[in-house]
């Protein structure tokens, strides 16, 4: 089934984002350490995937070019309009709904091991990759969850239209792509998404305010450039 690991870490992020929500009654202290405890993670782990880069301006150019790209799309203002939709629907007035959906949505999607499972789910039917991150995500929409409220839950549903869609894509178009570009792109694609996730860090503990989602169109273009310079 190749769906199955895409499945599974939809459902774990429901499970743990259900687990959070017991949990709101935790005092507001106790919230904010742990929120900065997620943030401090979130950091080191985005520093660490944005050092496995290999032509650190490449990664710059198609980070601000994304940039640029998705302020015109309003991707962030798009992605918060569809989370205070959902809010208006599912959650009380004035709760951090969007701010739940978004964030976690964007820790969830970004970074190359959901694109590294997704396409081994769909080449091989190999789900360990999805299943490791699943209970990664699994643990993280727990806390998320209990300090962001039910936003978080809804996560669940791009998570498993994203990797599910990478899956089946795989499994038609990966069998012409050469290993060594795979392996490039899945290295270059880990980089900027590291430095986007060290955004999202920064974010979470408060220091700044930046419009992470404008910066996705970057991985796109990312490929395009790779693969044109691997072709070249």
């Amino acid at each position: 089934m190749i769906l199955l690991g895409s499945l599974i870490n939809g459902l774990a992020i429901i499970f743990g984002s259900l687990l959070g929500a017991v949990l709101r009654n935790i005092s507001e202290q106790m919230k904010d350490t742990v929120t900065k405890g997620i943030g401090l993670g979130v950091l080191v782990l985005g520093i660490q995937m944005a050092f496995k880069t290999s032509s650190f301006i490449v990664i710059l150019i198609s980070l601000c070019l994304g940039a640029m790209f998705g302020e015109l799309l309003r991707i962030e203002d798009r992605m918060n309009r569809f989370g205070i939709k959902l809010e208006k629907r599912f959650a009380k007035p004035d709760s951090n709904f969007a701010e739940g959906f978004v964030t976690a949505s964007l820790i969830f999607l970004i970074g190359s091991m959901g694109i590294i499972g997704a396409i081994e789910s769909g080449v091989a039917n190999n789900h360990q990759t999805l299943f490791t991150k699943a209970v990664m995500d699994g643990f993280m929409s727990i806390m998320l969850s209990a300090t962001l409220g039910v936003g978080v839950l809804f996560s669940a549903v791009p998570v498993f239209l994203y990797q599910g869609g990478i899956a089946l894509l795989a499994s038609v178009l990966m069998r012409y792509i050469p290993n060594e570009l795979l392996d490039l792109l899945m290295g270059e694609i880990s980089s900027i998404g590291g430095l986007m996730i060290l955004a999202i860090g920064l974010n979470i503990m408060g220091l700044t305010k930046i419009r992470v989602s404008n910066y996705l169109p970057g991985i796109i273009l990312l490929i395009g450039i790779i693969t044109l310079q691997f072709y070249l």
